[in-house]
């Protein structure tokens, strides 16, 4: 009996495996931070994994990614070395920010990922300068802008928007609605929740997308990244999700209802998927015999990584003039 080759059933197991990753990825980074290894600010994206990885399956390597400060999961999925962002957990020199950013500004300008930012909204200004060089080049590359619902709320969100309109960069605006802007939830911030039809007041597509469906969200973004590719102008996909975490390590999360959570969590996006694939339990087993083998070797990466030498603490800082004038 020959068995013939299910590309799509291959390709939703890749799916799954890169959020099983980025999931046992933040678990263990958590961990971590209880340990006192990890510093500094540390914001997870357990529960979110479906949005980087669907979304970013519609880009290609020539393509610009422009993230929050909740940015793990992009990076993973874009390719950044698991070793390379546990060590800038670590605050190494060998870490994709040289371990000076940490946890909420890890770039990568070889993979075309332009942060982590700490500041809400701060990437948008940035997408849109990229879109603009990509525009005047003559480059027929996408960006893509990942930031939050709390998002909507800054000056940032609004003037980018409209000059994207109206100079028709080519932006895939991404925003993962989790529903809180650290603990203030959308409906006591804003009157209008619909968070696509804002978009569309500057008479750009924009649709809401199922953000806990890995296949929905690629579906959708490849469907926008196609038409921004070819010249339609920005799109706006409003991908509602959830995260399962609080909003960053010392969020005592008081201001969510357990059983909001824990109804949340039915919609678990891996659980989702491997029950709609019928992923194996010897399958998952072996996933996970993989992805703890790397996870342990970033953290042997990372814990034998060098710091910075304080001599070079003052380089990056500032930009001495030369010659006269």
């Amino acid at each position: 009996m020959t068995h013939t080759r299910d590309p799509v059933g291959e390709h939703r197991r890749e799916l799954l495996r890169q959020m099983l990753r980025i999931r046992r990825f933040e678990e263990k980074c958590a961990e971590l931070y209880s340990a006192a290894e990890i510093r500094g600010f540390l914001h997870l994206y357990i529960g979110e994994e479906a949005v980087a990885v669907g979304a970013l399956q519609a880009l290609t390597e020539e393509d610009n990614v422009v993230s929050t400060y909740r940015e793990h999961g992009h990076a993973l999925a874009r390719g950044v070395p698991a070793s390379s962002i546990m060590a800038e957990m670590y605050g190494r020199a060998t870490g994709c920010s040289r371990g000076r950013g940490g946890s909420m500004h890890l770039f990568d300008v070889g993979r075309r990922f332009y942060g982590g930012n700490a500041i809400v909204a701060g990437g948008l200004p940035i997408a849109l300068g990229l879109a603009l060089a990509d525009r005047l080049r003559g480059d027929r590359r996408v960006t893509a802008c990942f930031f939050g619902d709390g998002a909507a709320a800054e000056g940032e969100f609004h003037e980018c928007l409209n000059l994207a309109a109206l100079w028709r960069l080519p932006v895939l605006f991404s925003c993962e609605n989790n529903l809180y802007a650290m603990g203030t939830a959308l409906a006591v911030e804003h009157k209008e929740t619909d968070l696509a039809v804002r978009a569309a007041t500057y008479e750009i597509p924009s649709w809401p997308v199922d953000g806990m469906d890995v296949v929905a969200v690629e579906e959708a973004a490849r469907h926008a990244a196609e038409a921004v590719r070819e010249g339609g102008g920005p799109h706006f996909l409003e991908l509602r999700t959830y995260r399962f975490r609080a909003h960053s390590m010392y969020d005592p999360d008081r201001y969510r209802d357990k059983a909001e959570i824990e109804a949340w969590k039915r919609h678990d996006p891996i659980d989702g998927l491997a029950r709609r694939e019928n992923v194996t339990r010897d399958e998952l087993e072996l996933i996970e015999k993989e992805v703890a083998a790397e996870i342990s070797e970033a953290i042997e990466f990372a814990e034998a990584a060098p710091l910075e030498p304080v001599a070079d603490l003052t380089r990056f800082v500032h930009s001495e003039r030369t010659g006269a004038g």
